[in-house]
């Protein structure tokens, strides 16, 4: 049996006069230092097109461990950077999750066109069946469907767990049977809509690719 993967995954949103600069420090200070930490198998930063708060960045890790990882205290909480502190304490809506991915287990980030992110706040392990069989029959069929990930996050005493179901275009019908979760439909506190982020694309003659 493949071993598990472990991710981190963070939202915030800052107030409209910090939004440049918070994204210039997201991009050239706290991705690529977290892209080079060993173990991080992706770095990605998505934004709400449904939903809040605006930001969410993801992180693939070869294993929940790697969040204990020397490499990766260094440069995190008492770690951090005088900027990084700063921007950290203008922000809202922070959610921080961290831990093992239960369904399927191994998958990594794709490509895709849309990311529906679903948060089972405080579920109990003893519902996950009934939040994995949920997700596979609201979305497995699906023809938009290219990715379906559960994930359980263990951070700070709070247990909860979260989906991820990518796409390639956004959900023709984009309604959902609850009745499928079971009683863990009631868990659920965050429903949103992202599209990838990126820096900027290529125009010839003026920047590459970024």
């Amino acid at each position: 049996m493949a071993k598990r993967k472990g991710f981190l995954l963070v939202t915030m949103e800052p107030p409209p006069v910090l939004e440049e600069e918070f994204n210039d420090w997201y991009d050239t200070e706290h991705i690529p230092e977290r892209a080079r930490i060993p173990g991080f198998e992706s770095a990605r930063r998505f934004v709400c097109i449904s939903g809040w708060p605006k930001y969410l960045a993801f992180y693939d890790l070869e294993e929940s461990g790697v969040l204990d990882s020397d490499a990766y205290r260094a440069v995190s909480w008492g770690g951090f950077s005088p900027w990084t502190k700063r921007i950290l304490t203008k922000v809202r809506g922070q959610y921080r999750a961290s831990g093992d991915q239960v369904y399927p287990g191994s998958a990594l980030t794709g490509e895709m066109g849309r990311l529906t992110v679903i948060r089972f706040r405080g579920a109990p392990d003893g519902e996950s069946r009934e939040i994995e069989s949920g997700l596979l029959a609201n979305y497995e069929k699906r023809q938009e469907t290219t990715r379906i990930r559960l994930f359980r996050s263990n951070y700070n005493d709070q247990i909860d767990y979260i989906a991820l179901v990518e796409a390639r275009v956004p959900f023709v019908d984009a309604g959902v049977d609850l009745s499928a979760f079971g009683g863990a439909a009631s868990r659920i506190d965050l429903f949103n809509e992202y599209v990838p982020y990126w820096i900027r694309g290529h125009l010839a003659g003026v920047y590459a690719h970024a």
